[in-house]
């Protein structure tokens, strides 16, 4: 008995595979934010991936939601709403000013206008159902590519420095790897708004596996920690150091000033000499 499976099983299975490897790619962060959180500070790390990944969720549950009988897109971009955000919350209690200042005007932007006139504008200016998912469906395509387009900037950063400390090998691997399933999910479901941007997001992947590979193996140098205690130890050999060149210069002036006093001490005594001798001269001529 022959054995067959339908297009739309072999696409239930590749968004099934598709949610437990986005799974992964939403978990693979976490050693880097626990990295964030024991050193209380985001270093070199930054927040543009988390923040185009959480809009990026928030357009496909409106997707979603538009679209019927998308539950696998439902149940994995809950999830990744729910932890970007949370990576979000890590980032902004330990980043800078600076990047505090940043990230808030990012999210403003995107997830609140941004997002909010995507939905007002869909819902004001097309009565047609089929025509607002087309809309929606382009506006997806085009974050997701941005999705995959973030750590481009950490590229950079990796060909610039030479390092890839700031770039982990888990996310670039589990991206590829969701690309592939999420692209065959959108060609078996004849979905073209979830296919056509992880053909991007799989050549993305692969060039960031290409730079680790090629990077990984430089040495990284990293500033040591400085805790309150050395840099207690610190100032009292920076104090036992100036201690010391204060004493060594008195020691040189006070040496010099004795050679001053000797020097005219020897001269009053020479002079004083002459004075005797030419006193006596006088005495034997008288």
């Amino acid at each position: 008995m022959a054995f067959f499976i339908s297009t739309h099983q072999l696409a239930f299975t590749f968004g099934i595979l598709g949610n437990v490897v986005s799974f992964l790619v939403y978990l693979s962060p976490l050693p880097t934010f626990y990295r964030i959180y024991k050193r209380k500070s985001t270093e070199g790390f930054q927040s543009i991936p988390y923040s185009v990944s959480l809009f990026s969720a928030m357009l496909y549950l409106y997707y979603a939601y538009l679209k019927d009988n998308e539950i696998l897109l439902i149940t994995i971009n809950s999830f990744g709403f729910g932890i970007e955000l949370m990576y979000l919350i890590v980032f902004m209690t330990y980043a800078t000013r600076e990047s505090k200042i940043f990230t808030t005007k990012l999210l403003v932007f995107f997830n609140v206008f941004i997002y909010g006139a995507i939905i007002v504008l869909t819902y004001q200016l097309t009565k047609n159902d089929e025509l607002r998912l087309k809309i929606v469906g382009w506006i997806c395509a085009v974050f997701s590519v941005s999705v995959f387009a973030a750590p481009l900037s950490i590229m950079r950063h990796v060909i610039k420095t030479k390092s890839v400390e700031f770039m982990p090998f888990p996310l670039s691997f589990f991206l590829t790897v969701c690309a592939v399933m999420w692209f065959f999910y959108g060609i078996l479901s004849k979905d073209m708004y979830i296919a056509t941007p992880n053909i991007l997001g799989f050549t993305f992947g692969i060039a960031q596996m290409i730079l680790y590979a090629i990077y990984r193996k430089r040495k990284q140098q990293v500033l040591p920690d400085i805790t309150l205690i050395d840099l207690k130890d610190i100032t009292i050999d920076m104090k036992a150091v100036v201690v010391e060149i204060i004493q060594e210069n008195a020691a040189d002036e006070k040496e010099n000033k004795q050679e001053e006093v000797d020097g005219v001490n020897e001269k009053k005594d020479g002079d004083n000499n002459q004075e005797i001798a030419i006193t006596t001269s006088k005495v034997r001529e008288n």
